[in-house]
């Protein structure tokens, strides 16, 4: 098959579309905004504010106890310990709408926030301790590039339904 042939194409867009959650029904969430993306983009905006506020919560917290440096990295693993919980609710609930499957859903849920945990820990220390940039204001821009690319991890792996995990049929 050539990429001009019509049923290739065809294959190609449901193998893409059954790659991404689609809501069973949708929730008032999306059918206020209608567009997952955007339902995604305002739940992850959500918890990137939670995240934020209680990352420089915890630095004002930890002022004093410990180092700068250290404060900056422990900040940002307090900060998601508390928002994981919340953050997997919403997206499971207002965005993506899935059933069954809860224990891999937060499991990979927890996977793909651990990655995004680790690269805000790294780049928020890069930028303490290399850049000797200001903990809170870098620990806002980091989070915010790391939001951005977590799109992605769980619209394809979090909460992804194919052929080969289903939702059960029993709702």
């Amino acid at each position: 098959m050539t990429p001009r042939d019509p049923a290739a194409a065809q294959a190609v867009a449901a193998v893409a579309d059954s790659a991404a959650p689609q809501p069973e029904t949708p929730g008032p969430l999306l059918r206020l905004v209608r567009r997952q993306g955007i339902a995604f983009a305002l739940v992850g905006g959500f918890n990137t504010l939670l995240g934020m506020v209680l990352t420089i919560v915890w630095l004002t917290v930890l002022n004093g106890m410990v180092s700068e440096d250290v404060a900056a990295a422990l900040s940002v693993a307090l900060a998601y310990t508390v928002s994981v919980f919340i953050a997997f609710g919403l997206h499971r609930t207002l965005v993506f709408r899935v059933r069954g499957h809860l224990l891999r859903d937060f499991v990979a849920f927890v996977g793909v926030n651990s990655v995004g945990m680790v690269l805000n820990m790294v780049l928020l220390q890069f930028a303490v301790s290399v850049l000797h940039a200001p903990a809170r204001p870098a620990a806002v821009v980091v989070m915010g590039v790391v939001a951005v690319a977590s799109f992605f991890g769980h619209r394809h792996i979090s909460f992804r339904r194919t052929d080969s995990h289903p939702a059960p049929a029993d709702r």
